[in-house]
């Protein structure tokens, strides 16, 4: 049997072999309660989105400002992003903008690095991927998380490159990464790493 914490939700995780016993199992569980603590403790905090928080955007900081008087649909402002409208619904009504901007700015690269690569990509989605960035598929549409928006701009601009140079190697062999090199035009590795080192914390944004 095998416990995991899920690092981006906190979720516990609990695998046992075929034919285990699973009250067993929930019991064995159950033991290692102080493990469960322990490794939780260690996740990133939450960052909900409520007047005055300070969430990362595109590489800097931006802060959530709410007042009655401010449009329902939230405003950039330079680092504010201005909020009206029900406070009950902030969450979502911030949610919503940083999904467009994503969607917006995605799409604008997405076929910034197409026409470089001179393929066509049919659709640019996003969505809410625990488990990758983005997606390619063979009929041409690219998804990405719309999460690369909180990322520092050349993070999110090398995921697209990335996507893109799938198009023409659905793979991860060297004429893929030496397509992604002639692509992008920062330092592969460098955007690699900050996603292995920051891209969990992305995720408890909102949370």
């Amino acid at each position: 049997m095998r416990l995991a914490v899920d690092p981006r939700d906190g979720r516990v995780r609990l695998t046992l072999p075929r034919r285990a016993s699973l009250q067993k199992a929930l019991a064995w569980a159950e033991q290692q309660r102080a493990w469960i603590d322990a490794q939780q403790a260690k996740l990133p905090q939450g960052m909900p989105f409520v007047p005055g928080a300070r969430i990362p955007f595109a590489g800097a900081e931006l802060e959530i400002v709410w007042a009655p008087g401010h449009p329902r649909t939230p405003r950039l402002d330079g680092a504010r992003l201005l909020c009206g409208g029900p406070i009950e619904n902030l969450s979502g009504r911030v949610e919503r903008w940083l999904r467009a901007r994503a969607l917006a700015v995605l799409s604008e690269e997405t076929a910034e690095y197409a026409a470089r690569a001179n393929v066509a990509v049919s659709s640019v989605a996003v969505g809410d991927a625990k488990g990758r960035w983005g997606s390619c598929a063979s009929s041409g549409s690219i998804r990405y998380s719309w999460r690369l928006i909180l990322a520092p701009p050349e993070v999110r601009r090398h995921t697209v490159a990335h996507e893109v140079a799938h198009r023409i190697h659905m793979n991860h062999g060297p004429a893929f990464h030496r397509l992604v090199s002639e692509l992008y035009e920062g330092d592969p590795d460098a955007a690699r790493l900050w996603l292995r080192r920051h891209g969990v914390g992305l995720h408890w944004v909102g949370r």
